[in-house]
């Protein structure tokens, strides 16, 4: 009988996840027991993905405050910091920005504006055009940016970004200065010494920055990289990808290793339960842009940190409409689709500048597949960090 159904993806509920778990078989019994009380089966090629969040739990992989400020004070001398670039997060990076303040005697902060990074904004585009300021190239201490544009508050969060950084850092013993400013370089005027705060283009400002002479640079991803007391850490990511756990502690991103060794271990005893092939993967932030709030999702440094080995590469597919308006225009109900399954079926190699596949997103799989993860899992109190996807390898000649 004909499939009559093509991607389905599930959340999938399971305890609340402590150190020390055993994560392996709670993901594997989690799985099978919903495929059991909801009635469907597992099949070759489902996907089983992970919450970045339970793997990291699982790890114990947290750093204190007091853990960031020691890596700080090694690593750039404890005197006056650059901390430039921060995106606007309580959850992603104020208890981070304690950390640096703790273990420095002055922050320079600057802040990209009119936005950060992934899109919140200090100040809106209209304000930027009716204030005659040009934010590729002017710099704005405190008191023109009050003057120019007051205080604003980030639509969602009802907070002001600019004072509630400022007071962190102050509370923990720091005096601070707050500029904005869009060229890396700019902060060379009043430290050499600086902490880059971007995410994705972090490794070329750390270099516009070294290259200008810049005495000393670190990245997120250059803190925390290995143990500092016994604390936790991430030799890929550093604090990038980071969480607030408590008001002192923030959750890593999980450690490269442990999470690859879950995601084969998954694979292999869904394998050895029920004969099929799955892939596995563990996710964080997805990659969309929400067209309300501007806001661009990804503020992990990437969506997925391990995968099995199916999960490798891109999709390669044909446009259905572009073959149903062009190649077969003149086809219609039974011939039509019987023509657009043989293109399917014959498809071979790499489609990329075939016309036929123009309007398919070449996007890595796993950030694709991580996206519609991250919308079903939620960030909330939904209760399913485990999510299971089916049929998404399926095509229209799927039976």
């Amino acid at each position: 009988m004909e499939r009559r159904v093509g991607t389905v993806s599930r959340g999938i509920r399971c305890g609340i996840i402590r150190e020390g778990d055993n994560l392996v078989d709670i993901a594997v019994e989690s799985v099978l027991g919903a495929a059991e009380s909801e009635g469907f089966e597992l099949r070759d090629r489902d996907v089983i993905a992970l919450t970045e969040s339970i793997v990291a739990r699982s790890q114990g992989n947290y750093v204190s405050v007091d853990d960031i400020a020691a890596d700080v004070k090694a690593k750039l001398g404890g005197g006056t910091v650059g901390v430039i670039f921060p995106i606007l997060s309580r959850n992603r990076f104020a208890i981070v920005l304690r950390g640096i303040a703790k273990g420095c005697k002055k922050i320079v902060l600057m802040l990209s504006y009119p936005s950060d990074e992934v899109g919140n904004a200090l100040v809106t585009l209209d304000q930027i055009d009716e204030s005659g300021v040009n934010p590729y190239s002017d710099v704005l201490d405190l008191a023109k940016y009050r003057e120019l544009f007051g205080y604003r508050k980030h639509e969602f969060t009802g907070v002001d970004y600019v004072e509630y950084y400022s007071n962190l850092i102050t509370e923990c013993g720091a005096e601070v200065e707050v500029v904005f400013a869009n060229q890396p370089k700019t902060i060379l005027s009043y430290t050499d010494c600086v902490i880059n705060c971007d995410i994705h283009t972090r490794e070329r400002t750390k270099r516009i920055l070294l290259a200008a002479g810049a005495k000393a640079v670190c990245n997120l991803a250059d803190l925390m990289t290995a143990p500092v007391n016994g604390s936790g850490y991430n030799d890929r990511f550093g604090l990038l990808g980071s969480n607030k756990s408590t008001e002192d502690k923030v959750k890593l991103f999980p450690q490269y290793e442990g999470a690859q060794k879950l995601v084969e271990a998954i694979q292999e005893q869904i394998l050895a339960k029920t004969g099929k092939h799955v892939e596995v993967m563990v996710y964080g932030d997805g990659a969309f842009k929400d067209p309300q709030g501007k806001i661009w999702e990804l503020a992990d440094p990437v969506v997925s940190p391990a995968f099995t080995a199916g999960l490798v590469g891109t999709p390669n597919e044909l446009k259905l409409k572009y073959l149903a308006d062009n190649d077969f225009a003149n086809l219609t109900g039974e011939a039509l689709r019987d023509a657009i399954s043989a293109s399917i079926k014959a498809k071979e190699g790499s489609l990329v500048g075939n016309m036929a596949s123009q309007g398919t997103t070449p996007r890595q799989l796993t950030d694709l597949i991580g996206s519609l993860c991250d919308l079903t899992s939620g960030s909330g109190d939904k209760g399913t960090p485990i999510i299971l996807i089916q049929g998404y390898f399926d095509n229209y000649t799927t039976m």
